[in-house]
């Protein structure tokens, strides 16, 4: 797959920051350019983006953003939201990397910096087929609580994958599932299958 991002969109997107933070957009025909790409969601009738999809979106300049007719450019715009959430960073790395990659990456379930993922071609068709969330390298995560995420996320029938975010800001994947933990016992990411993203 190409990871030519100047041709995901016919046209340069709009955006506004509303009294809220929100990113909104306001162009019907961009609206429906974004949601047919598997960007933004709807709400009180206005089409909003998520943080992390503006930052994307300003980070390969496909996205104009404004605040009272000031242009906001990616690096204020980010700086603005560690203000509010220290993790939107490592969430602007992964949903990068997935999407450069061809993958519809949606918000998550709440497993802290996770998304829902559709197999290629998949998206608007059939449900998500993977829970990715991510871990920054040298951050340790108890494994109960690994564990936990895990058998919620199979209970949901997907499939748990952990996105490593290494220091030079590059990710490996891991699939996991339970035969991989007994509770309470730490699991080292080595002893864990790697899953390979580029393989459809």
């Amino acid at each position: 797959m190409s990871n030519d991002n100047e041709s995901e969109f016919a046209f340069v997107i709009e955006g506004i920051i509303d009294r809220n933070g929100a990113v909104v957009i306001e162009s019907v025909q961009q609206q429906d350019q974004l949601r047919n790409k598997g960007y933004g969601f709807k709400i009180q009738e206005k089409f909003i983006l998520e943080s992390y999809e503006s930052l994307f979106l300003l980070y390969s300049k496909r996205l104009v953003l404004k605040k009272k007719k000031k242009i906001i450019d990616f690096s204020n715009f980010l700086q603005t939201l560690l203000k509010k959430d220290l993790s939107i960073f490592t969430k602007f790395l992964i949903f990068r990397d997935l999407r450069t990659r061809g993958y519809i990456a949606k918000e998550g379930f709440g497993f802290g910096n996770d998304f829902r993922v559709y197999e290629r071609g998949e998206y608007s068709r059939k449900p998500a087929k993977y829970i990715i969330f991510g871990i920054n390298e040298g951050i340790s995560i108890k494994a109960n609580l690994l564990y936990e995420n895990i058998r919620s996320i199979e209970k949901m029938g997907k499939e748990a994958i952990i996105a490593v975010i290494e220091r030079r800001g590059e990710i490996i994947y891991y699939k996991v599932n339970l035969k991989k933990f007994i509770k309470n016992i730490r699991a080292p990411l080595d002893k864990i299958a790697e899953w390979n993203p580029l393989v459809a």
